[in-house]
């Protein structure tokens, strides 16, 4: 296996990393922010506020997007173990 493969690999994985993490934390940025707005709008500052509809955001999110991000690591996955004769020369 070359160097290039490897690098080749790496940057695959952390390519496929970034987008499977980037809507959930769009969501969690926007959640926080709106919650942020509400909370400067009604000088509300309990923790309770914020943390619990920006985690219900998440779980949300999680549930909507995991067909998804499933989809795409799995994609990932076979195409990685698919090439595993090609990278043990």
């Amino acid at each position: 296996m070359t160097p290039e493969a490897v690098v080749q690999i790496v940057r695959q994985t952390l390519m496929t990393t970034f987008w499977l993490a980037a809507p959930l934390l769009a969501i969690g940025f926007i959640a926080g922010i709106a919650i942020s707005l509400v909370q400067i709008a009604t000088s509300m500052q309990d923790n309770a506020f914020s943390t619990i509809p920006r985690l219900l955001a998440f779980l949300l999110g999680i549930l909507l997007l995991l067909p998804w991000m499933l989809q795409k690591s799995m994609a990932y996955t076979i195409g990685l173990l698919g090439d595993l004769g090609r990278y043990a020369r």
